[in-house]
């Protein structure tokens, strides 16, 4: 029986979701959070219905087996889903590798389905308070779930990235160095700045956008405290 899942679309191909790997991605509906930066606001609803049938992503998936070798569950917010794990066993069921997406919401679900899982990206909205997140996340400050999703990750062994999106409009330089000491401190090793794009209505300058980037200390101070550090576009 395949699983019973809300997705909201799929893109067929890609090389950057699952460092290393040519992946489909499955962007599953639903999302509890409203981070002013998103550029999937049609995939917050969680009970919007779609006409996406999941046995015929499997057919596909079977005829791309030896072209691609892994799946990414992206969002939204794939933990919203209780039938994630079901959707993660049919495609490890055909051979393929899987990566997840995921903000940290609900760490009851993100245990179960950890152990299945080769590779994650491990989204930090902001700083790891409750203020933090209220700002970069629309209102959500339950920043216990995420620090426990997090130390689950850590313990379980499983390859990840850490990566912030720089919204000057909700975070500032002195916020990404507040970051970087928490998850420093947990003993993250791989982390990433992603550069914002303004998404539709926002008029934020460029310079504003770019300065997380050229700011050469903070860049310094972000090579020496993590032994993996990029910044990604």
């Amino acid at each position: 029986m395949s699983a019973k899942i809300n997705v909201g679309g799929v893109e067929t191909f890609s090389t950057v979701d699952f460092p290393e790997h040519m992946a489909a991605v499955v962007f599953l509906q639903g999302c509890p959070w409203r981070c002013p930066f998103c550029h999937n606001t049609s995939l917050q609803p969680i009970d919007s219905a779609t006409d996406f049938v999941w046995e015929k992503f499997l057919d596909f998936l079977g005829k791309r087996q030896g072209i691609l070798d892994a799946v990414v569950f992206s969002g939204g917010e794939p933990l919203v889903q209780n039938s994630l794990s079901d959707a993660i066993d049919d495609v490890k069921a055909m051979g393929y590798k899987v990566a997840l997406h995921t903000g940290g919401y609900r760490p009851e679900a993100f245990q179960k389905v950890l152990p299945k899982l080769d590779w994650v990206g491990f989204d930090i909205k902001g700083p790891l308070t409750k203020d933090g997140y209220k700002k970069s996340t629309g209102g959500y400050d339950k920043i216990e779930h995420v620090r426990k999703s997090l130390e689950l990750l850590i313990e379980s062994g499983v390859d990840f990235e850490c990566r912030t999106t720089c919204d000057p409009r909700v975070l500032d330089i002195a916020d990404i160095y507040t970051i970087a000491d928490t998850l420093s401190s947990m003993g993250i090793k791989t982390y990433r700045l992603q550069r914002y794009r303004q998404v539709e209505g926002d008029n934020t300058p460029d310079s504003e956008c770019e300065k997380f980037f050229t700011d050469k200390a903070l860049e310094e101070y972000l090579r020496n405290k993590f032994s993996d550090f990029a910044f990604r576009s």
